[in-house]
């Protein structure tokens, strides 16, 4: 049995690892790698395996990083099953389209240009026709239930507790080569404990090997308790001003969190009641429904806030989901002040951009980062404090407020990581993927003062016999 990171060894973006068992090859996650744009285009035009020879694809999740590729895979000649929750499944139908949207629309800009110089022109990775026929290849089973998937290879998923729908996948395997049962637990992304309407991640009690995340291997979030407080005191001093506070915000589980807290905050009368709220994603107003179709999946004090609401804190009254391009550029020539929340959470696409580009260079206005910002990425340069950054190829000045609370994040932190590995009996290794290298070691060091030291941190394309 023989185990290969293609994506997420390394860095944080582009998950891909494939299982090789029983003459079997199963595909763990399929998603675009995101960062400097030529590296990333280049990394997600080309497979480093033949999509032909995949049997079975298990996917954790449904954010872009772990999913996107999928729509490519099955382009690619992939025609098998691709098993997931069924709140992924639903997810997905959204945030691949979106996906290919906006490839399209890319394409589409750059040929214009590349028309009128008489270059070649280009194709987006997928279009959303490629997205509806990888569609069809879902399979969504529920938590807690085992499937057979391969001849030999059974895999169950559990709680992960980082978005909705989101899943450790737990695989079960008579391997034929040696006659050996052999367990994998591969975590996915794993989630924090007592994040608000996520349950928490199930624990896993045992497993022979652990593929598990470690973006946040070195550091400690802030309190999930005190984030009411540090939002409230941003948005009033955003208001004091008269500016708009410009929240970047992945379109599934931030924009849902961002948009709960806000709900409590004005329920509590602790931000100004005539606030807007506008979330610029018609893609976040597509995915909130999907949450509200997934009730049984949320904690149980969402849950009962859910039902016997009858303003649901997704939807209530003040909040306003765009639907059109004209909405979003009117936001732009309003000078009253306003919570804006946009896509993409990592400012590489999307119409955050838009809303960067026009309020980065005014003192009155704010940016709130509220989540992981890979390397390389426009949001990476703001939390780095770049007094200049470029935005569709132009130098902007940043004026505004930057202001960073990681306590939204929905990724275990180093304690999150450690306290779910050391539960983990009879583990033979440790493999460390979806993490930088300086967090990588730091978590290799954190695990070997605990007892674990058969560890790992794959490199791209290493392949290790299990």
């Amino acid at each position: 049995m023989k185990l290969t990171s293609h994506g997420a060894a390394g860095g944080v973006t582009g998950s891909k690892h494939l299982l090789e068992v029983n003459g079997k090859r199963i595909l763990l996650d399929c998603g675009m790698f995101q960062g400097r744009r030529k590296e990333a285009k280049e990394l997600n035009h080309k497979f480093p395996f033949d999509p032909k020879s995949i049997d079975v694809v298990v996917l954790s999740h449904a954010h872009i990083d772990h999913s996107g590729s999928l729509p490519r895979l099955v382009k690619l000649g992939y025609d098998g099953p691709i098993f997931t929750t069924f709140a992924t499944r639903d997810f997905c139908n959204y945030m691949l389209l979106d996906s290919a949207y906006i490839q399209e629309r890319e394409a589409e800009y750059i040929n214009k240009k590349k028309l009128k110089k008489g270059e070649p022109m280009v194709e987006p990775e997928y279009t959303q026709e490629d997205v509806i026929e990888a569609l069809h290849q879902f399979h969504g089973i529920g938590y807690k239930r085992a499937y057979h998937i391969a001849p030999g290879v059974k895999v169950t998923l559990y709680e992960a507790g980082h978005i909705l729908g989101s899943a450790v996948v737990y695989l079960e395997i008579d391997d034929e080569e040696d006659g050996q049962h052999k367990t994998i637990l591969f975590s996915g992304d794993l989630g924090r404990r007592g994040l608000p309407i996520l349950k928490n991640p199930y624990q896993v009690e045992k497993a022979d090997y652990y593929i598990t995340e470690c973006t946040y291997g070195n550091r400690f979030h802030e309190a999930i308790t005190d984030v009411d407080n540090k939002v409230a005191d941003i948005v009033n001093r955003t208001v004091q001003k008269g500016g708009k506070l410009i929240i970047p915000a992945f379109s599934l589980g931030r924009t849902q969190e961002i948009v709960y807290t806000l709900h409590h905050l004005f329920a509590k009368n602790r931000i100004p009641h005539d606030l807007p709220i506008i979330v610029d994603s018609p893609l976040s107003g597509n995915v909130t429904e999907v949450f509200k179709a997934h009730v049984m999946d949320f904690d149980e004090e969402a849950r009962n806030e859910f039902l016997r609401n009858q303003e649901n804190p997704f939807g209530f009254g003040r909040l306003h989901y765009t639907r059109n391009v004209e909405e979003s550029k009117a936001l732009n020539n309003s000078r009253v002040p306003m919570i804006i929340i946009s896509a993409s959470g990592m400012c590489e696409h999307g119409r955050i951009l838009h809303h960067l580009r026009n309020n980065l260079d005014d003192p009155k206005n704010g940016v709130l980062i509220v989540g992981y910002m890979a390397q390389h990425t426009l949001g990476r340069k703001l939390v780095e404090g770049q007094k200049e950054v470029n935005i569709f190829g132009e130098p902007h000045q940043v004026r505004a407020e930057i202001n960073i609370i990681d306590a939204f994040s929905a990724h275990a932190d180093r304690s999150d990581l450690l306290d779910y590995a050391v539960k983990i009996k009879g583990l033979k290794k440790v493999f460390l993927v979806h993490g930088e290298e300086e967090q990588a070691l730091s978590f290799k060091e954190s695990l070997a003062e605990n007892g674990i030291t058969n560890v790992e941190i794959p490199q791209p394309q290493q392949t290790f016999t299990l």
